[in-house]
């Protein structure tokens, strides 16, 4: 049931109408059915499209509450990677309606920018991404990644610690590894086969770092570190106005860098009154600062009403990830 509060209805009205928008124009315009429920009964993709709308408004007042957002936050990225995986395992089994196409894109983020320099061509992932970026800023990383949600499952088992400096550089030479063995795999003439089991390679490693380092730290190594995508999504995120901030009445009592696990709130960046460019807007630190000296900003706008706005923004825009987003 939602809430009676005055400032959490009109929120969870507009993120339904948002959700509502964007998958009714995909519902019209999209061929063959994007929507699921379209692909098994014809007109049953509004039906789904309504569903949509309401667990975006449900879910939006959840995370108003800066006490409870963190928990919210994590719980429906889980939910997403649950539906997205899971509808590609079923797809693979044999429900191919199920599945986006009859062509295998590997689930690893890298893939997205390395995949079309090694192919030469399909920049649709790309620019997905990028528009994303656009709309949502480094959000990306913290709300829609189909695999950051494991990271931050794993780091959840223990407090946050601060990473050496060095790691701000080491994902940096990850990044250029990464898309330099792309075009040079390209040049070379190298196999699909063994350029996909490259990829395949890189995201076992990836889980294996989560399981290993990132358990052991409290902070998300795998995307604050190793994975390249991140890396383009906190410069190029940039390009959004959004942003997280310190006020002036900080006492750096560095209660909020023990809740960041981006890495994004040492002494430092606490002294500068702004995160780290690790920072993906997710929020977590907000419900640490008791003096609530922590406020997300939009230009020259600041205020609680920001904040409000991100959240439908970025709810919304979740949902309508998880009504479409398959393999």
């Amino acid at each position: 049931r939602f809430s009676l509060q005055p400032n959490a209805k009109w929120p969870a009205a507009i993120a339904f109408a948002l959700t509502g928008i964007a998958l009714g124009l995909v519902q019209l315009k999209v061929m063959p059915p994007m929507l699921l429920a379209e692909r098994f009964a014809p007109n049953f993709g509004w039906l789904q499209i309504a569903g949509l709308g309401l667990y975006a408004a449900w879910i939006t007042e959840q995370m108003l509450d800066p006490a409870t957002s963190a928990r919210w936050r994590l719980r429906i990225w889980l939910i997403f990677s649950v539906v997205f995986f899971g509808q590609l395992a079923l797809g693979l089994a044999g429900a191919e309606r199920l599945l986006m196409s009859g062509e295998l894109h590997l689930p690893v983020p890298a893939v997205i920018v390395a995949g079309p320099l090694y192919r030469g061509h399909g920049l649709f992932m790309p620019i997905l991404f990028g528009s994303t970026l656009l709309l949502t800023g480094p959000a990306w990383c913290s709300h829609l990644c189909y695999i950051g949600a494991w990271d931050g499952l794993a780091a959840r088992q223990k407090k946050p610690r601060p990473l050496p400096s060095w790691t701000r550089s080491l994902r940096i030479g990850i990044l250029i590894v990464v898309l330099g063995a792309a075009l040079l795999l390209r040049m070379t003439g190298v196999s699909t086969g063994i350029a996909a089991a490259l990829a395949i390679g890189f995201g076992i490693a990836g889980v294996a770092i989560m399981a290993a380092i990132s358990t052991r730290t409290g902070a998300m190594v795998h995307c604050t570190v190793y994975c390249p995508i991140g890396v383009l999504a906190d410069y190029l995120g940039r390009l959004n106005p959004f942003r997280v901030r310190l006020k002036e009445g900080c006492t750096s009592c560095l209660k909020c860098a023990k809740s960041c696990r981006y890495d994004a709130l040492s002494p430092r960046d606490i002294e500068r009154r702004r995160p780290a460019v690790t920072c993906t807007l997710c929020g977590d630190c907000l419900a640490q600062c008791k003096d609530r000296q922590i406020e997300y900003r939009f230009l020259s706008f600041k205020g609680r009403g920001v904040r409000t706005a991100f959240i439908v923004l970025i709810v919304a825009t979740h949902t309508v990830f998880m009504g479409v987003a398959r393999m």
